[in-house]
């Protein structure tokens, strides 16, 4: 099925972003939401040059970790267990993070639990590590966790709803809170443990995507270190522990290339849900799946680490690398280019943000050690920005900043869910993105406020939700 929109002709073809008179490498959608690329160098294709004329672009807060990462003087050590609490414990990042206080005892133990609906699980763990405070989302499940832990031999506060997954992530013991909550969901907890003063080991896209110009000046307001736990980010802050200022000079982040890397771009049209789900290296959930075979993981990725890193857009670059053992890599000011690699297993990255800035041993058993002899080869490829117009999508949304990331990524959830749901083609993911964008155009905030963030999330999806299928229109790419 197909989108049921206007014909190519009915639509005003203006730019998102002001380009040249020359029409040469210009990539358009049909929304309107037009890009002109500028090859730089005879290496590097993929950078997107843009200036913004007709949409005002946000001043860039202030980033993170700006190019470097020094551990502040007086940083306590902690000689015991460090007390954390997870926010999305039965989720994947939930769970692993979970397997990794349960493999060390000695060095994390956990005070508070929040969890969405899944109670059999959050019961399971509420028996395991024992928290203070345990939190369930879905208030009408309550009763249920209550039962489920009638014959434990611990009981801990239970606090319903979303006050009660804020009262996690703003745990008085608490020294580090993971947030692992998918969505929006997980920007108010965010912020209650920011003015908590609690470290943040970040593993919600949403916190920086579509909320960074809010949360990024509240982190620095509160000293609070926002501390990346998915693979990407996770290696380039690993790369830029002790650089002088100044020294970053480019951040290159690698990409599997999803499901469809080897597939002609002409066959694109005929794939199915199942044939996106293929990862070729991951097990993952469907969303993240459908997200690396589109690369919109990868141009999200882009924008957080803008936020993260302070890196101009010019200086983000995408590099498909299939093995998936370099996780990303970063150029300094002389050409050095510093990789970290590891076999693909996200508990490296969420263990560095819990530990850092130590380093903690792990056993060879349950973390295998990378052997590069069995490896044999690592290779690389240059993304293909008709195979994966998300990236031209991610880097124009980016370059607008304020509530744009946010819509942007919003939109995509939602398009995402509706391929899955058959809904949609896998085409028509890239049209609805970018026609969601296109709108927002007129009402783009530039400082927006957290209810600002929240409020075009849900429009985004709403609108997204909107662009109804039809069998009368075939996807197109240009």
């Amino acid at each position: 099925m197909a989108l049921n929109l206007l014909p190519r002709t009915e639509f005003n073809p203006v730019s998102f972003f002001h380009t040249s008179k020359s029409n040469r490498n210009l990539f358009n959608l049909q929304g309107g939401f037009a890009f002109k690329r500028k090859d730089i160098g005879a290496t590097n294709g993929l950078r997107v040059h843009c200036s913004a004329e007709e949409v005002g672009v946000a001043v860039a807060p202030p980033p993170a970790w700006p190019g470097r990462a020094v551990v502040e003087p007086g940083r306590k050590s902690w000689d015991g267990p460090k007390p954390i609490s997870i926010v999305g414990s039965t989720g994947s990042i939930g769970t692993q993070t979970l397997d990794i206080v349960a493999e060390n005892p000695d060095k994390f133990k956990v005070v508070a639990l929040a969890a969405g609906s899944n109670v059999t699980l959050l019961a399971d763990q509420v028996k395991t590590f024992k928290p203070q405070l345990v939190a369930v989302r879905n208030e009408s499940l309550v009763d249920e966790l209550k039962e489920a832990l009638a014959d434990a031999e611990y009981t801990p506060e239970i606090i319903p709803g979303e006050q009660g997954v804020i009262e996690v992530a703003r745990h008085p013991d608490a020294v580090t809170v993971v947030t692992g909550i998918v969505g929006c969901a997980g920007l108010k907890p965010t912020v209650a443990a920011i003015e908590a003063g609690k470290d943040i080991a970040l593993a919600n896209k949403e916190t920086l995507i579509a909320g960074g110009p809010f949360v990024l000046p509240l982190a620095h307001k509160h000293n609070v270190k926002i501390l990346p736990a998915d693979s990407e980010h996770s290696a380039i802050f690993q790369c830029i522990q002790g650089l002088p200022e100044g020294a970053l000079r480019r951040i290159i982040l690698t990409a599997s290339g999803g499901a469809f890397r080897d597939l002609p771009v002409d066959k694109l049209k005929d794939v199915k849900v199942a044939d996106a789900l293929k990862h070729p290296n991951w097990n993952m959930g469907k969303k993240i799946t459908v997200d690396s075979a589109t690369l919109f993981n990868k141009g999200l990725e882009v924008i957080e680490a803008h936020y993260l890193f302070g890196a101009e857009y010019d200086d983000i670059e995408i590099v498909i690398h299939p093995q998936s053992i370099i996780h990303s890599m970063i150029e300094t000011q002389d050409s050095s280019v510093l990789a970290q690699l590891g076999w693909p297993d996200m508990r490296l990255p969420i263990l560095y943000t819990m530990s850092w800035p130590d380093r903690i041993f792990c056993s060879e058993i349950t973390w295998p050690r990378l052997d590069l002899c069995k490896l044999g080869s690592l290779t690389f490829k240059m993304p293909d920005n008709v195979k994966y117009p998300s990236m031209d999508l991610a880097y124009a949304a980016g370059r607008a900043g304020g509530t744009m990331t946010g819509v942007l990524s919003a939109a995509n959830e939602k398009a995402v869910e509706m391929f899955i749901d058959e809904k949609i083609g896998y085409l028509d993911i890239f049209k609805v993105v970018e026609l969601t964008c296109d709108k927002h155009r007129a009402e783009l905030v530039s400082s927006p406020s957290l209810d600002e963030i929240v409020h075009y999330d849900l429009w985004a999806r709403k609108y997204a939700a909107s662009l109804q299928p039809s069998s009368g229109l075939s996807p197109a790419l240009v």
